[in-house]
Order: C-alpha cells, then sequence, then structure tokens
C-alpha cells in the first residue's frame, strides 16, 4: 500500500523510488504484485507517467486511512517527531502563490527533505473528490462536498496605476472609469465571480487589456498600460503605483482553505497546509 500510494500521489516510479529510497524497478514489481493480490489493474500506464484507474481511486481512501492510523501510531508510540514523506499537491491563487507562501514551503521542504510540495496556480477550480489537489486555497468557497472549510483570513484590493500613465488624467469618480484603459481578467475566463473586480467597481464594458494571470495584469499596468485592480500586498511591492479613488474601489475578500475530508488529518496534508495559511496570515 505504501509503494501504491507514493506512485498514486506522484505519477511516476521514479518519484516514488527517490522518496522510498529504493530503485525504480523494485516500486514497479510492488505495484504489479498489489494489483495481481487484488486481481485488478490499479494504474493506466502511459508514456506521461501512471495515472489511476477507477480501482485505484476507490482504493485510495483506504490506502489514505491505513497510512494515517500508522504514522499516529508511530508518533504516539516512538514519542518522536515524524519526517513528512511523499508528495502534497496545492491548488492556490496566483497573486497568493507568488507573493505569500514561498518562503514558507522552502522552509517546509528544508525540514522535511522527502516532502515533495507542488504548487498549482492555474486559473481554474480543483476538484479534491478527484484528487487534482490535496487541499486547495480558494477565494469563493465551495457549498458542497465532503470538505472541510476553513477561514483563512481576509484580503484588501484597490484600483492602480502608474504615475507616468495618471499624469494629467483626474479621476473624480467611477464614472470616469469609461474614459480609461483598464487591465483585468478575460471576461468570458473568470472561472471565480469573486475575480470579476471591475464590475464591482462600476467599471461597464470589456477591459482594454486583459489575461488570465494577474501577474500579467500587474506587469500591465506597471508598463503604463492602464488602470487595474491589484491585491494591496501585491502593489505594495511596487510603490510606484497609486491608488486610485481609494476610498470607492476598495475590495475586501477573503482567502479559505478547503481539504477533503478523508484526507485532512493525513501528517503530511494537515502540516503542510497549516504552515502555509499561518504563512498567509502572517503577511496580510
Amino acid at each position: 500500500m505504501r509503494f501504491f500510494l507514493h506512485v498514486a500521489r506522484s505519477g511516476r516510479l521514479t518519484s516514488a523510488a527517490r522518496a522510498l529510497s529504493v530503485d525504480h524497478a523494485t516500486v514497479s514489481r510492488r505495484v504489479a504484485a498489489l494489483e495481481e493480490a487484488l486481481s485488478t489493474r490499479l494504474f493506466d500506464r502511459s508514456p506521461r507517467g501512471y495515472a489511476l484507474t477507477e480501482a485505484g481511486r476507490l482504493l485510495m481512501p483506504a490506502a489514505e486511512a491505513m497510512e494515517s492510523v500508522t504514522m499516529a501510531a508511530a508518533m504516539e508510540v516512538g514519542g518522536r517527531h515524524h519526517d513528512l514523506t511523499g508528495a502534497v499537491r496545492v491548488g492556490m491563487p496566483e497573486g497568493a502563490a507568488s507573493h505569500l507562501v514561498t518562503e514558507a514551503a522552502a522552509a517546509l521542504c528544508v525540514e522535511h527533505p522527502r516532502l515533495e510540495l507542488q504548487i498549482v496556480a492555474l486559473p481554474r477550480t480543483f476538484s479534491l473528490s478527484q484528487r487534482e489537489a490535496d487541499f486547495a486555497v480558494v477565494i469563493t468557497p465551495p457549498a458542497a462536498g465532503r470538505l472541510k472549510i476553513r477561514k483563512i483570513t481576509d484580503y484588501s484590493l484597490r484600483l492602480y496605476g502608474h504615475p507616468d500613465y495618471l499624469k494629467g488624467r483626474e479621476l473624480r469618480g467611477t464614472e470616469d472609469l469609461k474614459d480609461h484603459r483598464l487591465v483585468g481578467y478575460v471576461p468570458d475566463l473568470i472561472f471565480d465571480k469573486g475575480l470579476d473586480y471591475l464590475a464591482e467597481i462600476g467599471a461597464t464594458g470589456a477591459p482594454a487589456l486583459s489575461s488570465t494571470s494577474l501577474l500579467v495584469q500587474l506587469e500591465l499596468v506597471l508598463a503604463c498600460g492602464g488602470l487595474g485592480v491589484l491585491p494591496d500586498f501585491m502593489a505594495a511591492r511596487h510603490p510606484i503605483l497609486r491608488p486610485v479613488l481609494p476610498e470607492v474601489t476598495r475590495i475586501t475578500r477573503a482567502y479559505w482553505l478547503v481539504l477533503h475530508q478523508d484526507t485532512a488529518e493525513l501528517a503530511r496534508i494537515r502540516r503542510t497546509s497549516r504552515a502555509l495559511a499561518d504563512a498567509m496570515r502572517a503577511r496580510l
């Protein structure tokens, strides 16, 4: 089961072998032996790696429960710190991933050399039930599912512009935004309604410059492309940026931690999620 879990989490024999300190042939034999014992195929093999079959996905909760019990017993009986091993995949917004958790993520992997932390910062939602991620940080928490949801912290955003763009351009209120180039998300690719910032501050029409990437939007504002709504924690790293109509364009959002009930108490997931959430609170 231990070999099965490592392959399922990493998707590759070589990664599992490295984490288990054996050669990849040993991992392959152990997985094949498990499949033979269960009389079913647990993985689809391809040049891209190992992907769980339906039978493999059904086995995951039981295997992870066994792992959790074993690790808890080792910690209780041994009375010692238990090293974290294996892959942990977290899905989170690009801004938080790039500006709030990198130092904590690096420190965690230094402390636990056999931990593989994968930060997926893509503009999309993640299905924890399908194991697309072990946990997620989101702006709008899901309304259903066997999930544990905890609020991490609030954060604020405002409309920002570069002084060179703002030179000679006076804004008395949000009604003047129609006369300005705006930077924002690609309208039909906004995957979370909480990201529709421009509509919330009263801007109408599509932005002149748009991207699915918040980091690209930041660079467009820095390049005098127009005015864009940015998290204050991102804009703070670029003191040249100026808030525009700060009192009326201020928006408050929250980051939420989402874990699956079946895996939330696994040591590697519990401690990794706590470390990243603590880092986010400390920076906001």
